[in-house]
């Protein structure tokens, strides 16, 4: 069933030698015609001729009919065997054209599709009318209709068989599940008798197949803008995959010839189609990209469409590679095509490639074919910083700035190519070279976008000047970044990742009370790493539903992994606190669900964030697991009066009476509350005297109070309780 493809890039056009022997064969089957209407005027004599033949019966012809049939006479029958012996040496002159480099379509076919020699000159037979219309009337005379212009079942068997046995064996080429059908090579039709017999049926050659046997690059026009068929030129070399990976997939192409599926899993960019077309390259043979989805979204019959890909692969001998497989395999609404798309991978003699996304087991509903799921690996830092010096060819950055890249975006090799595009495109916009910002802005811009529907994204806004912090919690902070920053040293370079099987991400708790610096820290880790913060609702995450919960966890830190995010969970103790005994099912699923989100953080190799404001509420094995934990303290005097200072910008009219040191001293408040006073302040401002004054600043303390339920007492207010009476 396999043939070697024959590339239109070296020779494609037939030569004169390849013309000549299609016309050959067409003068062949005129003598064959020819043979068969002697052999009609000899059965019938003088009715053969008679000008209403076919519009009625006459007797004598009932007799010749009714006859047993009567052995050829033996100049027919010697015209016969000459025709069989002039049909072989046609045969070995093809073989011979092949032998020189030439191509002889009408055998490439019958290797492809496993055509018996009846079954190529039914090819030959049916193609004569596409060629010449002088066929049809030489059709209609001998099958006695001036209607029947197409050759019969009937006629192919009479003229190509020369036994009656052989008559009958031939029937099979008919058959639903024989080659002819099955691929779509011919049709048969009625012509008006309803439930006709096999015998009075008519065959059609495909359009399709009429342009292979003339040697026309062409595809089929139902599956023009769904399929292209290319001839990959890469080496599998280029492609950044482990030595032992790339010999696997190239031994697996060499021993399972006779059909093999590989499923490639991995996240986009990671070099999937890359692989299909190097493997491609190597064994020397086309690939044939289908686009399932847009089969699906045309609205296609499933089985038909997929028949005429296999179709498409086998005139070409292409290998398939079936994107949007991953799609069509997990949707339940998408049975009829999982069911069409699995019996043309299972049936398909050559190599069908299966991008996947997820993990997916046929379980069963392969039985033919090898299957066999490869899960590419991640790149190493090592491979990033690789891909990142290749693509940018001489447009390098800082080797510090190509560093950071490299170790702070886990991006595959299609995403930092995207990446690259994006940073000159973003050059070329501002007017100048490539700066650090145009690259990280690019980094970020190639998450999936999944996430976003799943969490809040926050901008980041802060830096190290803006958070006051003790010395000591400001360290831990930084050596978080740390982390990120030189885990390509410390696990791959240093050989620690050897010894962890998980836990190579950063898994950190945020333990203080509200406006405490908690959010803030956050902001700037994000900010310091050019990462994306998302700060997850519960409400999104958390269901009563049994296992839900579970689930919402799986999708989030999935969709984080491939947008290269931080994930911050903000009052994580209401999901996330102590385990509680076990009393009823509710109770061990709550316990569950705080392992579960433990082993996905400890699964997930970026950075997250679990803040709360009440520490003792969270499970004290939980935290122990943990890698960092930070207590952000309620600020004391000189803290707050830094805080104080900070929050008024440097364009702020802030008047000279506004006394912050008695302000920090007077009033114990957090960061948080401290912001939100000075922003009131300056509205209340603006919209009198345009300066901010202390009169401005103690009516929004007394705001900050009323909303936080706190009294308003001459012992906090002194002298300025008489600002805020009435």
């Amino acid at each position: 069933m396999h043939f070697v493809a024959h590339n239109p890039a070296d020779t494609y056009a037939t030569d004169a030698h390849e013309h000549a022997y299609l016309g050959s064969l067409l003068n062949w089957l005129r003598e064959l015609l020819n043979w068969h209407i002697a052999l009609t005027q000899h059965t019938f004599g003088a009715l053969a001729d008679d000008n209403y033949r076919g519009l009625y019966v006459p007797d004598a012809e009932i007799d010749i009919l009714g006859a047993s049939i009567a052995a050829l006479p033996p100049h027919l029958e010697e015209r016969r065997t000459e025709l069989a012996e002039e049909r072989a040496e046609l045969e070995r002159q093809a073989v011979e054209i092949e032998r020189a480099g030439g191509i002889v379509p009408l055998l490439k076919i019958g290797r492809a599709f496993d055509l018996s020699p009846f079954e190529r000159d039914v090819l030959l037979l049916a193609l004569a009318p596409e060629l010449d219309l002088r066929y049809e009337r030489l059709f209609a005379y001998i099958q006695d209709d001036v209607t029947k212009k197409r050759p019969s079942v009937n006629l192919a068997l009479s003229l190509l068989c020369v036994h009656p046995e052989d008559r009958i064996a031939a029937r099979v080429s008919f058959a639903p599940d024989s080659p002819l059908i099955r691929h779509r090579i011919i049709q048969l039709f009625e012509d008006g008798q309803r439930q006709p017999p096999l015998l009075a049926r008519f065959i059609k050659l495909d359009d399709r197949i009429v342009a292979a046997l003339l040697n026309q690059a062409t595809i089929d026009p139902l599956l023009e803008s769904m399929v292209r068929l290319s001839w990959p030129h890469r080496a599998l070399s280029s492609i950044v995959l482990p030595t032992d990976l790339r010999d696997r997939m190239r031994q697996a192409m060499i021993e399972h010839t006779d059909g093999l599926i590989l499923a490639l899993q991995g996240s986009y960019g990671s070099g999937r189609r890359a692989i299909a077309e190097a493997l491609c390259t190597e064994a020397r043979i086309p690939l044939l990209i289908v686009n399932l989805e847009r089969m699906i979204g045309a609205d296609l019959d499933p089985e038909e469409s997929t028949q005429r890909v296999l179709r498409e692969a086998l005139l070409n001998g292409a290998a398939i590679l079936w994107l949007g497989g991953n799609r069509t395999l997990q949707e339940e609404t998408l049975s009829a095509w999982q069911t069409a798309l699995l019996a043309a991978m299972d049936t398909y003699p050559g190599c069908s490639f299966l991008p996947l996304d997820q993990a997916w087991e046929s379980r069963g509903a392969l039985q033919r074919n090898w299957f066999l799921r490869i899960e590419l690996p991640p790149l190493t830092y090592g491979e990033r910083e690789h891909i990142w010096r290749s693509r940018l060819n001489g447009d390098s950055p800082e080797e510090s700035t190509l560093l950071g890249l490299a170790s702070t975006f886990r991006l595959t090799g299609g995403q930092i190519r995207d990446a690259v595009t994006m940073a000159r495109s973003l050059a070329r916009w501002h007017g100048g070279e490539i700066t650090r910002d145009d690259f990280y802005v690019a980094c970020r811009a190639q998450s999936s976008g999944r996430l976003d529907s799943m969490a809040h994204k926050i901008k980041t806004t802060y830096n190290w000047d803006d958070i006051v912090l003790p010395p000591d919690q400001l360290s831990q902070l930084k050596e978080i970044c740390s982390q990120v920053r030189h885990r390509h040293t410390v696990l791959e370079r240093w050989g620690f990742d050897r010894h962890l099987a998980m836990g190579k991400g950063v898994n950190t708790l945020f333990a203080g009370s509200s406006g405490t610096g908690k959010t803030m820290s956050a902001d700037i880790i994000a900010s310091d790493l050019g990462l994306e913060l998302y700060k997850i609702d519960l409400s999104t995450v958390v269901s009563k539903y049994i296992g839900e919960t579970e689930k919402n966890l799986d999708r989030i830190f999935t969709a984080a992994r491939e947008a290269n995010a931080i994930l911050f969970f903000d009052e994580a103790d209401a999901l996330f606190g102590k385990r509680s005994e076990v009393k009823d099912a509710h109770d061990r699923y709550a316990n569950i669900e705080v392992g579960y989100l433990l082993q996905k953080m400890e699964e997930y190799d970026g950075v997250v964030i679990l803040a709360t404001n009440l520490r003792k509420n969270m499970d004290d094995a939980f935290v122990r697991r943990l890698h960092v934990a930070i207590d952000f303290p309620f600020p004391e005097e000189p803290d707050r009066l830094r805080i104080w200072q900070k929050a008024f910008p440097p364009e702020a009219p802030l008047a000279p009476e506004v006394d912050l040191a008695f302000i920090a001293k007077q009033f114990k408040l957090a960061g948080g509350n401290i912001r939100n006073i000075a922003l009131l302040s300056a509205f209340l401002a603006a919209e009198s005297t345009g300066e901010i004054g202390m009169i401005h600043i103690i009516k929004s303390i007394k705001r900050e109070y009323q909303k936080m339920g706190k009294l308003v007492t001459e012992t906090d207010f002194g002298r300025y309780m008489s600002l805020i009476r009435g």
